[in-house]
């Protein structure tokens, strides 16, 4: 990589209880990511690229290794502090949409502008804007539920974009939907990265994303065994 990297993990490890089993989600593992990559963490079920994802974008703490965010290390900031970092410099899309049921489309995707103190007026704007980015500015007063899947994940899509991250950590962002709206996902992520220079980092194992990241890290057992 070119870029110096944004996130690097030295020696990540994780582990959870099961019942009385004891499982190594991450084992020893390293990584570094940089601005405007477009990367796919690819790996079976329970291969670990979950976890890993959770851990890099602080969503969760490793057991042991060390996490760097700009050189810096991000086990020492407190979780106000995290917050701040996901809110400001990151963004998330889940595999299950996570949007707000009682909330129209514009606002999810404003509700990250609100916690960040953007006033009404240009969130109200910024709302618009990144929905007809994302091709669906007609659906801007409609609620969640009667959204197709692929419309929900465009709303998601915007709300990942709401407070213009660095990076956007994306969840097997196509496993609930079909084959030509997951064409059309992954086509509109490609070209935010591509325009507007957002590095996207997948969980998944879906072939479909595989095939159109230009960077894929293998996971098995919590260990990276290929990185291409």
């Amino acid at each position: 990589m070119d870029a110096p990297p944004i996130l690097r993990g030295r020696g990540l490890t994780k582990t959870y209880r099961v019942g009385p089993q004891r499982v190594e989600a991450l084992a020893g593992l390293d990584i570094a990511f940089s601005a405007g990559e477009f990367t796919a963490l690819e790996g079976p079920s329970g291969s670990g690229k979950t976890t890993l994802l959770n851990v890099l974008g602080l969503l969760d703490r490793p057991d042991g290794g060390s996490l760097a965010l700009d050189g810096e290390d991000a086990e020492a900031l407190d979780e106000r502090a995290r917050a701040r970092v996901r809110l400001e410099r990151f963004g998330f899309v889940f595999q299950t949409f996570n949007l707000v049921p009682v909330l129209s489309a514009r606002e999810n995707v404003e509700y990250p502008m609100a916690l960040a103190g953007v006033a009404r007026e240009e969130r109200e704007r910024r709302g618009r804007a990144l929905l007809a980015g994302v091709g669906i500015p007609e659906k801007e007063d409609v609620r969640p539920d009667l959204l197709s899947g692929g419309q929900r994940q465009r709303v998601a899509i915007a709300r990942a974009l709401a407070n213009d991250p660095e990076i956007v950590f994306a969840d097997e962002p196509t496993a609930n939907l079909d084959s030509r709206t997951a064409a059309e996902i992954l086509d509109l992520m490609r070209n935010l990265n591509e325009e507007r220079g957002v590095a996207f980092l997948f969980a998944t194992h879906d072939p479909r994303v595989v095939e159109r990241a230009r960077r894929v890290v293998t996971i098995r057992d919590g260990r990276i065994v290929g990185d291409r």
